[in-house]
């Protein structure tokens, strides 16, 4: 199979699964966002299942490529201050460039919920945003144990659906209208959470 047509599949999936949901992820609405001929989508992934697969597997990909650049770019923030406009860049790109790609993971999150073997593919994208913060923590000097790291992990996964809604009293409730002080409130709060063991 011609693997540049399939990853335009895979990239049409993701596009359609995050405007219409998961409802409207059918072969058809694929192939008319690659811009190929009807049938070429079924041809590739055959099942429904199989092209939820597909949207998962690009989805961890694309992770993974954010992850190594970021990895590549540097040691990382180097105290708190760094670390808050670090993660308040992260936020704004929910709401910007990276909105459909976010939207596309929440809905293959809920299509995860009735699908064990979906979140057996999704585990590790989520996992892994646990070592990611720690080492993000530990490295701007701030205390980096497994209690500040689920809460700040929680926190920014919580913020998501959010964001996605831009919902303005809502937004101005969780402080998530002003993005540089949220992320700096956060680390605040982080640093004071008590490690129990």
């Amino acid at each position: 199979m011609n693997r540049d047509r399939r990853d335009r599949l895979r990239d049409a999936a993701v596009a359609v699964l995050a405007e219409a949901g998961g409802r409207g992820l059918t072969h058809r609405a694929v192939d008319a966002a690659a811009g190929v001929p009807t049938g070429t989508a079924k041809n590739y992934f055959p099942t429904r299942d199989a092209l939820l697969r597909a949207v998962a597997e690009r989805s961890l990909e694309r992770y993974r490529a954010v992850a190594a650049a970021l990895a590549g770019a540097g040691p990382g923030p180097s105290d708190a201050e760094e670390l808050a406009a670090l993660l308040a860049g992260l936020l704004r790109d929910v709401a910007g460039p990276g909105r459909a790609r976010t939207l596309a993971y929440l809905e293959l999150q809920t299509e995860a919920a009735r699908r064990p073997w979906l979140a057996g593919l999704l585990d590790p994208i989520a996992a892994s945003d646990f070592a990611a913060y720690t080492h993000l923590l530990s490295g701007a000097g701030l205390p980096a144990g497994p209690e500040q790291v689920r809460a700040l992990t929680l926190a920014l996964h919580g913020a998501l659906p959010h964001l996605l809604a831009g919902a303005p009293a809502t937004l101005a409730a969780a402080g998530l209208d002003d993005l540089d002080s949220f992320a700096r409130d956060l680390l605040a709060a982080i640093n004071s959470v008590e490690t129990t063991r």
